[in-house]
């Protein structure tokens, strides 16, 4: 393809990159290095300091919250996350907005012009989307980047990027099609993010031990909730806590009073151990005013009598249950589900079974889809009971949409799938009808 045969739009461009590679997963570094080191990407930091992110459940609440304090303590900051929800312009924000079109545009045009060069590289739709993401992010002169970790961590094209400060989240089976079975060795993936001498925070008290053995394997500075940095929240939602934890020349530090930000208060505590040894001094005051007000879209989103979340492995799903509120006196608690076939459906319904009265099963498309009849098949061999199958998430909620009574509440999960198109329309409240 030459310069002027390129596509002129965002629609064009990702149009574009889902034919570049004959598959669409492809894990490994040689290609993207090789097209980032064309792009100039390696020459020098992308920002005056970076943190990636990486982990099975939890990455996208702790970026965000990131994100919302390093820019509240007056940092420059820019974001790269994955999947989108609704639009490709959400995996890249600069300073707290979407990049624009013309924006991505101009940087898929420069992975072109050096995927290009002799030889050519071929590179997968998600390849090219980080380098689109870093190039916007390395125009911006940035304080911070933050960057989350697509699949596994040791062979994401996000690894391409030394890391200032690199998080490990949380570590359960998924994705076992490409990172195995293995616990351990999922641990060991995952951890591929540290670097050596630099702070390695271990944001869950469950994890293997391959991550610490990894990060003293290569002498990271490893800083691990519940050793390192705490909290004090447990599950009652909506109680305020305490987070204790370490500044990057060893001082204690201390913040009371903190309000639940609506997301895993681990996740929370870990994102101020991060920025703190990212060099963001903490105020109490600016940390309390972000947690109130952060919000990320398809975490325990509510819309109405709606609770949306993409939680698509039992982990995900044990937090979901943990925090959802029981539907007022009177109310039942729907569940819409719909779920791709390579993650753990019998986990994630076995997780969600206590707190739902009624499932509406839901079929995804694609040749990862799972049909809404396989869904309902699990369901009810596991003793819960299935209102009613549907062909789409829209028309699942169609048929919803006839049921509800003001006191029930819905839970929309299983895939951010899922919860894309649900979020794209408007969605049936029983509050609006006359009873």
């Amino acid at each position: 393809m030459t310069r002027l045969a390129m596509p002129n739009t965002l629609a064009e461009w990702l149009h574009h990159l889902e034919t570049l590679h004959p598959v669409g997963i492809d894990m490994g570094l040689e290609r993207v290095s090789l097209v980032a080191k064309r792009m100039g990407l390696l020459d020098r930091p992308i920002a005056k300091r970076v943190i990636t992110v990486a982990g099975t459940n939890g990455k996208g609440s702790t970026l965000a919250m990131i994100d919302s304090l390093a820019r509240a303590h007056g940092w420059r900051t820019g974001t790269y996350t994955s999947p989108h929800l609704l639009r490709y312009n959400e995996r890249v924000t600069l300073e707290g907005r979407e990049a624009s079109d013309k924006r991505l545009v101009e940087g898929f045009q420069q992975v072109e012009n050096a995927r290009l060069q002799a030889p050519v590289v071929s590179l997968t739709y998600f390849e090219a989307g980080t380098l689109c993401a870093l190039w916007c992010l390395a125009q911006a002169e940035l304080d911070l980047a933050v960057l989350e970790v697509g699949l596994g961590g040791r062979l994401d094209a996000v690894n391409i990027i030394d890391a200032d400060v690199a998080i490990v989240t949380t570590i359960a089976l998924d994705h076992a099609n490409f990172l195995g079975t293995d616990i351990e060795q999922i641990g060991r993936e995952k951890a591929g993010i540290f670097r050596p001498l630099k702070p390695a925070v271990l944001g869950s008290q469950a994890l293997p031990a391959s991550v610490l053995d990894s990060a003293i394997g290569i002498a990271a500075q490893t800083y691990a909730l519940g050793a390192a940095f705490s909290h004090s929240a447990g599950d009652v939602a909506g109680a305020t806590w305490c987070w204790h934890g370490l500044a990057a020349d060893g001082a204690t530090l201390s913040l009371d009073g903190l309000p639940d930000p609506g997301l895993p208060i681990d996740n929370a505590a870990t994102a101020l151990q991060a920025l703190s040894l990212a060099g963001v001094v903490l105020k109490v005051d600016t940390v309390r005013k972000s947690l109130r007000t952060v919000t990320l879209s398809g975490r325990m989103q509510w819309v109405g009598q709606w609770c949306l979340d993409v939680g698509h492995n039992p982990h995900a799903a044990q937090y979901v249950a943990r925090r959802l509120p029981a539907p007022p006196k009177g109310g039942r608690q729907w569940a819409l589900i719909g779920m791709l076939n390579d993650k753990d459906a019998d986990g994630v319904i076995q997780a969600l079974l206590p707190r739902v009265t009624d499932w509406v099963c839901v079929s995804l498309d694609g040749e990862r889809g799972r049909t809404a009849a396989e869904l309902a098949e699990r369901i009810t061999s596991l003793g819960g009971h299935v209102y009613d199958c549907a062909d789409s998430p829209a028309a699942g909620a169609a048929k919803l949409a006839k049921q509800l009574t003001p006191e029930d509440r819905v839970l929309a999960t299983g895939s951010f799938f899922t919860v894309a198109e649900l979020l794209a329309m408007p969605l049936p409240q029983a509050t609006l009808r006359a009873r």
